[in-house]
């Protein structure tokens, strides 16, 4: 993808660590994802780091994976206040209430057999997608569904990662201070 040092990325590569911490953990909420990340600072390149993020999912236990799961809310009900959140649950948007209430049902199912969130990459899916992956995913068994979560926050990483690094420094800076 981007194979050059971008402002973001170089801003990124500067941060005190307490900073680059905490803009580690707006992508993922698994502290071992971000230790492993942190760790490896300098990156060359954005491609480095997507690399490293993928390297650090790969290896993320049970425990880990429960942790970064813990920082998504359900489809269809993203945080008050989030602007990453509502951005990614934009799909959510148009779905009828019926469409709403099953997801929702479905999710409290999904909840109660998996014991974590339906997580699902929603960036540019629509609502009936979402509905139909869940519907699904309810199928599986933990394990299968457990490696299902893994990529999809992957998928999500990498989403965020590249806005972090493609970001300018001073729209960085000004969102770390709302």
């Amino acid at each position: 993808m981007t194979s050059s040092t971008t402002p973001g990325l170089s801003r990124f590569n500067t941060l005190e660590e307490a900073a680059a911490t905490a803009e580690l953990h707006e992508v993922c909420s698994s502290s071992a994802w971000g230790s492993k990340l942190l760790a490896q600072r300098p990156y060359a390149t954005a491609d480095l780091l997507f690399a490293a993020s993928d390297a650090a999912m790969a290896e993320l236990n049970t425990a880990d994976l429960e942790e970064a799961m813990a920082g998504h809310p359900p489809i269809g009900r993203p945080k008050p206040g989030d602007p990453t959140s509502a951005r990614e649950q934009r799909g959510m948007a148009g779905a009828s209430e019926e469409l709403k209430a099953e997801l929702l049902e479905l999710n409290l199912a999904y909840q109660e057999k998996f014991g974590h969130v339906f997580l699902i990459c929603a960036t540019g899916a629509t609502a009936e997608f979402m509905l139909d992956q869940i519907r699904t995913r309810i199928e599986n068994g933990p394990e299968q569904e457990r490696e299902i979560v893994r990529t999809e926050l992957g998928k999500i990483n990498r989403i965020r990662l590249t806005r972090l690094v493609e970001e300018p420094a001073e729209t960085a800076e000004e969102g770390s201070k709302a």
